[in-house]
């Protein structure tokens, strides 16, 4: 057994899940350890690897919310097994650079999507460019997004984006509410492009650009790339790997009731 740590949002059922498992085994130092536990919903374990990724240590997640795609099913008489017996997968990040109004650069990681939002009652105008290949010369719109292959079920998903393969090397650029083009639907590029996302119109049209939950407002020109610099390094239980949630969400089929 690996010396772990753990961490968990301030929760019940965490704290509780949290106290199964330090009756199983002993908890060290941050520092001292060579696996975090964390103990969450899926926005609890981005937060937490955009924290702590720098350690370079691999990550497991023990759901505690409600869905949980980045995480583990918590089993009390199977932690240990569980924790012993997994499959690694590794991910990087898009990169985001914001340039706002006033002219200041901030820059952002985002695991999931990079979502350009409109920031008034005013439907964004937008133009995107993939290297010097325009993608859209004029968008009109709620917004868009730009995920990886781990978030394209999430937000992407719902906006009727493309489900992408772990291994399938590609970034999904996905409308929110098209208004002109109306009908279209996006366009899947390499993980290797460097796409740029400019206002045309910041003053009456403003926008926001978010990396997962994290906000830039009144943004005007965003800059998106994969960062291959940085790796995540997240362990699943045998058979309920992240690659094995994606193709089931690949066939699912929804009830509407």
């Amino acid at each position: 057994m690996k010396k772990l740590y753990i961490i968990s949002d301030q929760n019940r059922n965490s704290e509780t899940i949290k106290t199964k498992i330090l009756k199983q085994v002993k908890a060290h130092t941050l520092k001292k350890s060579e696996l975090i536990i964390v103990i969450g919903g899926d926005g609890f374990m981005l937060q937490t690897l955009k924290k702590l990724y720098k350690l370079n240590k691999p990550f497991y997640g023990i759901n505690s919310g409600d869905y949980g795609f980045l995480m583990n099913k918590f089993h009390e008489k199977k932690i240990l097994k569980n924790i012993i017996k997994t499959d690694q997968v590794k991910i990087s990040p898009l990169q985001m650079t914001v340039k706002n109004r006033n002219g200041k650069n901030k820059k952002s990681i985002a695991i999931n999507e990079v979502s350009i939002l409109r920031q008034s009652r005013q439907a964004a105008s937008i133009s995107i460019k993939n290297g010097s290949k325009d993608v859209i010369k004029k968008f009109r719109g709620d917004g868009l997004l730009v995920c990886t292959p781990a978030g394209s079920t999430a937000y992407n998903l719902s906006v009727h984006g493309p489900i992408l393969n772990l291994n399938s090397n590609k970034l999904a650029i996905s409308p929110v509410s098209p208004f002109r083009p109306r009908r279209w639907k996006g366009k899947i590029v390499s993980n290797k492009s460097k796409i740029l996302i400019k206002n045309l119109n910041p003053k009456k049209r403003p926008i926001s650009a978010v990396a997962d939950n994290v906000e830039v407002r009144n943004a005007v020109e965003i800059k998106i790339s994969e960062n291959k610099k940085i790796i995540f390094n997240l362990l699943y239980n045998k058979n309920n790997s992240i690659e094995k949630k994606i193709k089931i969400e690949q066939i699912r089929k929804e009830v509407v009731r």
